[in-house]
């Protein structure tokens, strides 16, 4: 098993935060490595495009495994092979001070081809994690300011 994690500070709400999180038909306006379509609903299959930095564009259907309302959501994508190469990818927001919380963006990776697929790719997706967790908190404050 192999994780990448990273997490920013956001100077807006949680439950701002929370919604532009959310909203994968908004995702276009903000997100600079994912489109989606369809909602976060526990089992539900969204559509999501992936375009991490250098690399071309994925359509992935992954399975919502875990909604907790207001706080994180997680998506299992799994390779056509059961075993060979998994990843759990999530997105929580912590509540902190009013009017702040944390972002955390993070991905597992399972099965066999879990280190080499890491080995290779780890800078890029940490990469696209960090611009698009950027372009999120400079959305959700710009949605908070605009509701202050």
């Amino acid at each position: 098993m192999k994780t990448i994690h990273t997490e920013l500070g956001v100077g807006a709400p949680a439950a701002i935060t929370w919604g532009v999180v959310t909203d994968l038909e908004g995702w276009a306006r903000w997100n600079p490595i994912m489109r989606g379509e369809g909602r976060f609903e526990f089992g539900a299959r969204p559509q999501i495009t992936i375009a991490s930095p250098g690399a071309k564009p994925i359509l992935i259907r992954p399975e919502i495994v875990k909604l907790d309302e207001g706080r994180e959501v997680r998506w299992l994508r799994r390779m056509a092979v059961p075993g060979l190469l998994d990843g759990e990818h999530g997105i929580r927001v912590v509540a902190e001070d009013t009017g702040r919380c944390r972002l955390e963006h993070f991905e597992v990776f399972r099965g066999l081809l879990a280190n080499f697929f890491i080995g290779r790719n780890a800078k890029a997706i940490e990469t696209g994690f960090q611009a698009m967790n950027r372009s999120l908190k400079r959305e959700a404050e710009r949605v908070a300011r605009e509701r202050a």
